[in-house]
């Protein structure tokens, strides 16, 4: 058992550290675009094109991931006809998909709202999808064979792959020209959108061949044993589908609802200023991975599981608040992440970051439907929160623009993790500490005001960063005075011994 738990550590960590990377080195992409791309508008084309990507690659697999861990884990099924009767039948849709795609090209161009989306941009964007559709079958089968290592080597070549691509067109080629015109007289530094695309095409096109090795198996297909995957993915489908949308669907419907004439460089100034706000999405994750291990371990003594879930979801909010602080106390910093001209969006970050990090309490909250096998609230609940995204952006975006996509996701995760709270009581009652967190969400909310008052009183940037980075010391020393003594953090608490 003890071997057991060792080996699943491991894992956890391998796959938990190769997904935080190689989501901060794609993320690191958005502010490079920001410097080399010609406007703001080709930004907004980038934002708008891969917000369909992933519902789409989503809608392509069908659930059939959770799918084949679920039936190659069964002792009756041989795990590598499951394996082969997926791959088959995701294959299969997916040629269906880009053959129908490519038929009706220009009909379903005119779906993105804008003119500035280009029929070669989409055609790009399907091949794109493809080639990640079909990979994601053998990624799936190499996490069941637990082959942690490949996973992750594949997972971030992947993602470095496509930073080098990116900056070879956008660093390398421009001097290049100048230096060999004749070998380089094809680039053309306006068809930025297109070297991204090729860049991730490319990046694509590499793992799959990464991933040859798992395609050469010996291929069965079992029609029955697909009928009942089915029955088992389809659900999950509802599922995927809404928690995707809750993602992406303002960047989706901005070019349809914004009454803006350069709508396109307004979507790409909110895509920019969004993913700066996302920061707090890989801090949380990071948090997950290294904190939360040290925190059910601790309680596993004493076989109290509630109390774990219940600390790990108040150390989450303490740790997610202190994020949100150090963002916006350095914003002076921050802020260079983005070209000037994207600046003036940077207004949206701590709405952002409010509603990621509800998000992130409503993932801790929702354990309780997982605990009860009671998932079919997972859909429901997202389906809650797309019903607020899509009434907030359908009846706000025409009159405040980007603005109102912020505040709609900050009242969508909010809705989602309030309800799922107050029901989560009902089935599994977790004793939360509800007057602790109350507590930092207020301290929080007097330095976060403190924050507000240095950006719009003192004109000296540097005298700004110290202020607020005395705000933020008060708040780590309230932490550590309450809840969180420097003897008891993993790895350095052998220095604060007493």
């Amino acid at each position: 058992m003890a071997g057991g738990m060792k080996t699943l550590a491991k894992e956890t960590a391998i796959y938990g550290v190769s997904s935080i990377l190689g989501r901060f080195l794609n993320w690191l992409l958005t502010p490079f675009w920001t410097y080399v791309l010609m406007n703001t508008a080709q930004m907004g084309v980038v934002g708008n094109l891969y917000s369909w990507t992933a519902l789409t690659v989503v809608i392509l697999t069908y659930g059939m991931e959770t799918g084949l861990f679920r039936f190659a884990n069964k002792s009756d099924e041989d795990p590598l006809k499951v394996y082969t009767t997926t791959l088959i039948s995701i294959a299969f849709t997916t040629f269906l998909f880009i053959l129908l795609a490519i038929l009706f090209l220009n009909p379903i161009t005119t779906i993105f709202g804008s003119e500035a989306i280009k029929p070669h941009y989409v055609l790009l964007l399907i091949i794109i999808l493809g080639l990640d559709t079909l990979s994601a079958i053998p990624f799936a089968f190499l996490r069941y064979q637990k082959r942690p290592i490949r996973f992750a080597t594949i997972q971030v070549l992947n993602v470095v792959i496509t930073i080098a691509f990116n900056l070879f067109f956008f660093l390398a080629c421009p001097w290049l020209a100048v230096k060999f015109p004749g070998a380089f007289f094809w680039f053309d530094i306006g068809k930025g959108v297109d070297y991204i695309l090729i860049s991730n095409l490319m990046a694509s096109f590499i793992r799959l061949l990464l991933l040859s090795p798992q395609l050469r198996v010996k291929y069965t297909f079992d029609g029955v044993l697909l009928k009942k995957m089915l029955v088992y993915s389809l659900p999950l489908l509802v599922l995927g589908v809404a928690g995707i949308m809750n993602q992406n669907l303002d960047k989706m419907l901005y070019p349809h609802l914004s009454t803006e004439v350069d709508k396109m460089g307004q979507l790409g100034i909110y895509t920019a200023s969004f993913k700066v706000a996302v920061i707090m999405v890989m801090f949380t994750q990071a948090f997950r991975y290294a904190f939360e291990p040290f925190i059910f371990a601790k309680n596993k003594e004493s076989g109290d599981n509630k109390l774990a879930y219940s600390q790990a979801t108040k150390y989450f909010i303490i740790f997610g608040l202190f994020i949100f602080l150090a963002v916006m106390g350095y914003l002076d910093i921050v802020k260079y992440l983005l070209e000037v001209n994207y600046q003036e969006g940077l207004a949206i970050v701590p709405i952002v970051m409010a509603a990621e990090l509800f998000f992130g309490i409503y993932f801790n909250l929702s354990l309780w439907y997982k605990l009860t096998d009671q998932t079919r609230w997972g859909a429901y609940l997202s389906l809650i929160g797309l019903v607020v995204t899509v009434l907030g952006n359908i009846l706000f975006v025409p009159e405040y623009g980007y603005m109102a996509c912020a505040w709609t996701a900050f009242f969508a995760n909010l809705v989602m993790m309030v309800v799922s709270y107050f029901l989560g009581q009902k089935n599994y009652p977790i004793q939360y500490d509800l007057k602790s967190a109350g507590f930092y969400v207020v301290i929080a909310s007097f330095l976060f005001a403190g924050i507000m008052f240095t950006h719009g009183n003192i004109g000296c940037a540097g005298l700004r960063l110290l202020v607020n980075t005395v705000l933020i010391g008060i708040y780590l020393l309230i932490v550590l005075k309450k809840d969180l003594p420097l003897q008891q953090i993993p790895i350095i608490n052998k220095y604060f011994r007493k």
